[in-house]
Formats: structure tokens, sequence, C-alpha cells
């Protein structure tokens, strides 16, 4: 998500002939494109982007089930 950004600020920096980024070849300009396709290939083809999403979930869980726990008064006692 990060080299979409930056790709996006490039972008318009180089179309509003902004500071030295209007001076720069249209190769480095498009260059976090390409790194954002490459990085979205990786974690799809490597089941990273699923883990998160399952981190994610299991986290949410695991919240709702600690609020449920202390909101009926049996929460795990830590000694």
């Amino acid at each position: 998500m990060y080299f979409l950004g930056i790709g996006i600020v490039l972008l318009l920096m180089k179309y509003l002939e902004m500071g030295p980024v209007a001076a720069w070849s249209w190769l480095i300009i498009l260059t976090p494109f390409g790194l954002a396709v490459i990085w979205w290939a990786w974690a799809d083809a490597t089941g990273y982007t699923r883990r998160k999403a399952m981190q994610r979930e299991e986290k949410r869980r695991q919240t709702r089930i600690d609020k449920q726990r202390v909101a009926i008064g049996t929460e795990k006692k830590r000694r």
C-alpha cells in the first residue's frame, strides 16, 4: 500500500511539474506501481494476505470473548 501511495504522489508531482520530480524519467515515476504489483503477487502467492486476515479475525474473536467474560463476571483470575 505504501508503494501505491508513493507512486500516486510522484505521479501528481510529475504531472503538475513540481520540484525536481518534473525532470525525472517516467520510468522512475512508475517504478512504485510495479513494486506494488510485485508485492501483491508475492503476498497472495505465499499466503501472507490470508494469514494476516486470519490473525485479525482471531484477535477480534478473542476480544469479543474476553469482553463477554468480563460482562458476566467469569474473567480469568490471575495469580
